[in-house]
């Protein structure tokens, strides 16, 4: 909860959501649990509220953001999921994505660039909706019966805030949609010819509106006992880097930010040209501030392992107990003392697009423990990020003089610190990092009907940054560079799809 005048924090709350690994390769989250979390997130956000003598009465919009990508198709006659979410970094559609590049002349993976922006991956919504209606029996019959809707995370949260099966609003903005891979971002409608294509019926998509504008009214849910939200709009609606592009008041032509999650998202705002890639990065829509406002494009390049490899470290190897200990781990040793650690573990996405990449960990001596592992696992997310940022300056000319930062990693000072010496340029954090957050609120705040909030950022005061300068000189940042490139190409060409079938647990 912000305040609309100084965008301070006034009140906040977050409950980690499970993930779900049924086989190698397999994410999944419970579409119940995600709306669960946002209903005991709303309701303990409004009881910290009220114990600060603040009447919950004034609040006046609700924004969501939510993890892109991330496909579920549910019964709008029951309002029950009929699968599990299929989480973004998913890697069942492999042979699904193999499937549909034999039918593209020359098996061209960027045959729908300029169409979509995206190369054909098992990361976007299209092929993860593919593979369900091949899959699932529930869903097919669903989709016969005229019963089935598919959204991203977004759509399914505003139709169950809305309503649901009682009237619910089944709508996502253009950020989202521009993900799907059967989103045209140039004329911002549906493609019929990407649809027929994946071979989707157009009837079980959902309206596509602008970033911000009222949606619709929240419903009175069953969890929330005091009905709080009841009849305050739902206003804004942003994919989670774009709406971390927004809180981060990057509206100019060229401004960038990174956002570091469970994966990383260098995001560049390109204007309302959108500028397609020749070294490996994204084209996207970075935000549609209102129905007559014009869209908004950037250049994106996705790390699909930052945080995620934080995790790996605490539950895999079981070398710490809290992610916290690993920048402690890191900063005991100040060196990965030469080891490198490529932590492709759902393959490469920017700027290399390699599914068949595996993790790796190497430059081992005797020598090497874990802080050394621990060190060379945040410098890997560094790397990654410093391989997007050569991208973008090739792409657009003009070399970022600064980087804008957020997200829950940027907590920890070594990685800051780490960051801006692998880029050789300043890294800037906001005080408050959960900038994604502030995004969809400042969305929502300034929507029609609801204009409580300005997105000139000389307004928002309560916004202060920590700085931080490169310390290492660039020959030896240069040194270690070229030395992960080396373990990258290391990494690549691991997986086959013809593996034995004996002794590989498949």
């Amino acid at each position: 909860v912000f305040n609309a005048k100084t965008a301070e924090l006034l009140s906040h709350h977050q409950v980690e959501i499970q993930q779900k690994f049924p086989k190698e390769g397999w994410v999944e989250q419970d579409p119940k649990e995600i709306l669960k979390s946002v209903h005991e997130c709303v309701e303990r956000a409004c009881e910290k509220l009220q114990q600060l003598n603040i009447d919950i009465t004034n609040i006046k919009a609700i924004g969501v953001s939510n993890q892109r990508e991330t496909t579920v198709v549910w019964d709008k006659t029951t309002g029950e999921p009929l699968y599990n979410a299929i989480v973004w970094l998913d890697l069942r559609t492999q042979s699904t994505v193999e499937r549909l590049l034999k039918r593209i002349p020359g098996k061209n993976k960027a045959f729908f660039k300029f169409r979509t922006g995206l190369p054909l991956s098992t990361y976007f919504s299209a092929v993860k909706l593919r593979w369900l209606l091949d899959n699932v029996e529930e869903i097919r019959q669903a989709v016969d019966d005229g019963r089935a809707m598919f959204g991203t995370i977004d759509s399914w949260l505003i139709w169950s805030l809305t309503g649901g099966k009682n009237g619910g609003v089944h709508c996502t903005d253009v950020t989202n949609a521009s993900r799907t891979m059967l989103f045209n971002i140039h004329s911002l409608e549906w493609d019929p010819e990407l649809c027929q294509f994946f071979d989707i019926p157009m009837e079980i998509l959902p309206k596509v509106r602008s970033s911000s504008e009222i949606y619709g009214l929240m419903k009175i849910c069953p969890s929330l006992k005091s009905g709080a939200l009841t009849g305050v709009p739902i206003s804004g609606c942003l994919g989670d880097q774009s709406a971390a592009l927004v809180g981060q008041m990057c509206f100019q032509d060229g401004q960038a930010k990174n956002t570091y999650g469970t994966g990383c998202f260098l995001l560049c705002n390109t204007g309302q040209k959108s500028v397609f890639s020749e070294h490996g990065l994204l084209t996207t829509i970075a935000y549609k501030l209102g129905r007559d406002k014009p869209v908004c494009y950037a250049l994106e390049g996705s790390v699909a392992i930052a945080g995620a490899v934080v995790r790996w470290l605490r539950d895999n190897l079981g070398i710490v107990k809290t992610s916290e200990e690993v920048e402690k781990l890191a900063a005991e040793v100040g060196t990965s003392y030469g080891c490198y650690f490529v932590p492709a573990f759902s393959g490469l996405y920017a700027p290399y697009w390699e599914p068949s990449a595996r993790g790796i960990i190497c430059g081992l001596t005797q020598f090497t423990n874990k802080n050394h592992i621990a060190f060379a696992a945040l410098e890997a997310v560094c790397f990654q990020t410093r391989e997007i940022l050569d991208a973008i300056n090739k792409d657009c000319g003009i070399p970022l003089n600064q980087l804008q930062v957020d997200g829950g990693m940027t907590n920890n000072k070594v990685l800051m610190q780490l960051q801006s010496d692998i880029l050789c340029i300043p890294v800037v954090k906001p005080s408050m990092p959960e900038t994604t957050a502030l995004g969809a609120a400042m969305a929502a705040g300034a929507a029609e009907g609801v204009g409580i909030w300005s997105l000139n950022p000389g307004d928002l005061t309560a916004v202060t940054c920590e700085r931080f300068e490169p310390q290492i000189n660039p020959e030896e940042s240069e040194f270690r560079y070229a030395r992960w490139k080396k373990a990258v190409m290391k990494s690549m060409g691991w997986e086959t799809s013809e593996a034995p079938p004996n002794g590989t647990g498949k």
